[in-house]
């Protein structure tokens, strides 16, 4: 059992898609980790030797920012942009979409669902 920053990986995925588990780390960021350790992608989880495994472990906590203290820099650069009172700020405090989509029509995951204004009668 493959536990990496607090993630457990599952067993039967290949160590590639394995670390993409752990927030933060995508598919290019897990290929250049396992060659920096020197680690053939096609590996299984479960066929990993606890040296290898220390060896991820060791390049993550060197290298990349994951997990809690991602969400957390995350969280506080929404928060600095809300204070400065900028556009994206603002957008995102309205909990409308941040990056110049169009909210005419679309936008229904970031605003929610419609509230209809008239009920509507079925004349029959």
């Amino acid at each position: 059992m493959a536990r990496i920053a607090g993630i457990t990986l599952p067993q039967e995925k290949r160590i590639e898609i394995g670390l993409t588990y752990i927030f933060g780390i995508g598919r290019s960021k897990s290929i250049k980790i396992l060659a920096e350790a020197k680690i053939d992608k096609d590996k299984k989880v479960k066929a990993l030797t606890e040296e290898e495994v220390n060896k991820i472990r060791q390049i993550i906590e060197k290298r990349e920012k994951i997990e809690g203290d991602l969400r957390k820099d995350i969280s506080l650069n929404i928060k600095r942009l809300i204070d400065i009172g900028s556009y994206r700020g603002m957008r995102h405090k309205r909990k409308l979409p941040v990056r110049g989509q169009r909210t005419k029509t679309n936008a229904r995951t970031r605003k929610g669902p419609r509230g209809h204004t008239i009920k509507k009668i079925n004349k029959g």
